[in-house]
């Protein structure tokens, strides 16, 4: 291929050899003049040895690479990549399975593909876009997606419209790239979710859940329950299914809290042991005295960028603090971080501090992650975003 070339300076290609996904701008030497932004480019070293292909991008992160071969960049290319990645899911046991037809097909770099996200609803591939080259590649992918799933796929909904870098010139809007709204309902575990991805947060469902809904369920029976921030209700509805006493559902979007109801209706209908609560979740904390003993802490990212760290973990120690001195003796808490730049070890420090303030006697039963099909690329640690604890309280 005879793309743009962008040379390293010396040393700077260590992190490359070592298959890491992204290039810095301070490590570039020189680069061919008139590059546009998202363009793919070559990158050698200083000696001008092939070292990837990647997308260039105007910023901090100036090259997320796409290949680590000197390979065509065609619709083959994008056909074998996300056929793989269909493969993994399928492997995982999510793909084709009657249960469970909601997953994460393209976990950005995960599967070697930086910038790109597509998660499957029930037929509908919602894809978001995170690079301008990304986004430029949108008619081949749409093509890989159809050529993979053929009649299966009935749409695909581009949501790239607030992640594609606001220094670009592109100005995408959400929309359908291939058919339009069919069904809307998804299933989980046999769980059903109502999922609204043209209005929803991300792609319409954290489906990075799954796992730890489920591992919920196993805990609920017999159990008082306060799901906060609680979005749709997963939480709530496996609660449920797990046969809780009760659960309360507590978020501050009243839309949430709708289609919580409506989540909750559809999987348990006639239900009388479920609440849901459009209020501010720090506030209803402070009424709870002594009245849950399971306790669903999944806030949305407290901190997206490193100068909010310290911020964000002082309102994952307030939030944990609260709940552990709330909660009934014997309660468990299942706590959460999905903020990508707050580390294992300060999310679990955080809470260590809110135990610690409370005096309460409290065990760790579980450490958690994100699943397979948020795959963690082991060249590329920083794809490791979602932390949980399940603590004991005495």
């Amino acid at each position: 291929m005879n793309l743009p070339k962008i040379i390293l300076k010396p040393g700077k290609e260590q992190s490359i050899k070592r298959y890491h996904p992204w290039i810095f701008s301070g490590a570039i030497q020189t680069m061919n003049k008139g590059i546009n932004e998202g363009e793919l480019v070559t990158i050698t070293d200083s000696k001008g040895e092939f070292l990837a292909i990647g997308h260039y991008q105007i910023g901090s992160i100036a090259v997320r690479i796409i290949s680590f071969t000197n390979t065509e960049i065609d619709q083959q290319f994008w056909n074998t990549k996300i056929k793989k990645a269909y493969e993994l899911r399928k492997m995982l046991g999510l793909a084709e399975n009657k249960n469970n037809n909601v997953y994460r097909l393209i976990h950005g770099e995960g599967d070697g593909l930086p910038g790109l996200i597509i998660d499957f609803y029930n037929g509908t591939a919602v894809t978001q876009m995170h690079s301008i080259g990304m986004y430029l590649c949108m008619n081949q992918i749409t093509e890989a997606l159809k050529n993979i799933y053929g009649n299966k796929l009935t749409a695909i909904y581009d949501k790239s419209e607030s992640t594609i870098p606001f220094k670009s010139d592109i100005y995408p809007k959400n929309g359908y790239l291939y058919g339009s709204l069919s069904e809307d309902i998804v299933l989980e575990y046999g769980n059903k979710f109502k999922i609204s991805w043209e209005d929803g947060q991300k792609t319409g469902f954290f489906i990075d859940q799954r796992e730890n809904r489920k591992l919920l369920s196993e805990y609920a029976e017999g159990r008082a329950v306060l799901n906060v921030f609680s979005y749709t209700g997963g939480f709530s509805v496996y609660a449920l299914n797990g046969k809780a006493k009760f659960v309360h559902s507590v978020d501050s979007s009243q839309k949430a809290i709708d289609l919580t109801n409506e989540n909750v209706a559809m999987n348990l209908p006639g239900t009388s042991n479920h609440e849901a609560f459009a209020v501010d979740a720090f506030e209803f904390m402070n009424t709870i005295d002594n009245k849950y003993d399971l306790i669903i802490l999944d806030p949305p990212a407290f901190a997206k960028h490193n100068n909010a760290l310290k911020n964000a973990l002082q309102a994952y120690k307030r939030i944990n603090a609260k709940a552990i001195e709330k909660i009934k003796p014997g309660g468990i808490l299942f706590t959460f971080s999905c903020s990508q730049v707050v580390s294992k070890e300060e999310f679990r420090k955080s809470v260590f501090a809110a135990a610690a303030n409370t005096g309460r006697n409290v065990r760790i039963l579980h450490q958690l992650t994100q699943p397979g099909d948020h795959p963690v690329n082991i060249y590329h640690p920083e794809g490791e975003y979602l932390k949980g604890l399940v603590i004991y309280v005495e």
